[in-house]
């Protein structure tokens, strides 16, 4: 199992081993990779904004740098030790990053042109590329943003705010618990976009489509047990467009990638206090949590769901 331990300019002579391995291995490009020129000094300086280390059987294996600029935190010297690539270390380094990143616009990460490999596995946890500066890409991941929910109203209030952002296209994927609160969160978002009818669980149709009341985008409430990806929901022959409605999924978790590249990942999670035994004195508090994935919400304000 990886743990992941935040770690700050003490830890420099591990990271410099753990950097220089993991660079040394790949293959040589032109210039050479500015992470092999690191000293233990030049990333103690780094790692005065904090960094991530990667531990397993007791044993230190991957780490990444913090660099935080403004409203961008960037992802510096990620680097596993040859021997454990393919075992997810590098997974949970940048999972945890983004974790950490709330309060952050986004996430921001350098690969090299040459290594057509790093790209790829920067897109497949969601960044997208936003600039090119040879031999260099830019990779960029909006940040993400938790709420608490203490009670339905509030769960609703937040679903309603969010639909000030949505728009025609969007797919919203929610998970959680059987009860967590993903129904209620769309009840809230349904009332936010004025659609028609009851937003109630889809579990039994499949998918539900509730047009609008005004002039804004229908809402398509989908069961994501059902489906095995948007591409059903055409066989469907629902009255819209899912180009023209926000398509809510349920149960999405696992899904998300099929559905669709931009997407805005809702996970419900009962509050920790809640967990606890006896907590909560009848209420339910939840935790919600907003992971905006594709190019699609790059500088949306989703920071701005606080009502």
């Amino acid at each position: 199992m990886t743990e992941i331990h935040r770690v700050g300019p003490e830890a420099a002579p591990t990271v410099l081993a753990i950097v220089r391995a993991a660079f040394a291995a790949r293959p040589p490009v032109d210039p050479p990779a500015d992470a092999l020129g690191e000293t233990a000094e030049t990333l103690a300086q780094a790692l005065t904004n904090g960094g991530l280390l990667a531990s397993s059987d007791g044993h230190d294996v991957g780490a990444l740098v913090l660099d935080p600029d403004e409203r961008t935190l960037w992802l510096r010297r990620v680097g596993v030790l040859p021997e454990v690539r393919e075992h997810g270390v590098a997974t949970a380094l940048v999972t945890a990053a983004l974790a950490g990143a709330e309060g952050y616009d986004d996430v921001a990460v350098l690969a090299r042109e040459e290594l057509p490999g790093t790209g790829k596995f920067w897109r497949e946890h969601g960044f997208v590329e936003t600039g090119r500066h040879s031999p260099y890409l830019e990779l960029r991941r909006p940040a993400p943003t938790s709420y608490d929910a203490p009670d339905a109203e509030r769960m609703r209030a937040l679903g309603a705010t969010l639909a000030g952002v949505l728009r025609a296209g969007d797919v919203v994927v929610l998970s959680g618990e059987l009860g967590a609160g993903k129904t209620t969160f769309t009840q809230g978002l349904g009332a936010g976009l004025g659609v028609r009818g009851d937003v109630t669980s889809p579990t039994f149709v499949i998918a539900r489509v509730h047009p609008s009341l005004t002039d804004g985008p229908a809402l398509v409430h989908v069961d994501a047990y059902r489906i095995g990806g948007v591409a059903e929901l055409d066989d469907l022959d629902l009255d819209t467009s899912l180009d023209d409605a926000v398509t809510v999924v349920e149960w999405g978790e696992g899904l998300a990638e099929g559905l669709a590249d931009d997407r805005l990942e809702v996970r419900i999670e009962r509050a920790l206090a809640d967990r606890s035994a006896g907590g909560g004195g009848g209420l339910d508090p939840r935790r919600v949590t907003f992971s905006p994935v594709g190019h699609r919400w790059l500088g949306v304000p989703i920071s701005t769901v606080t009502s």
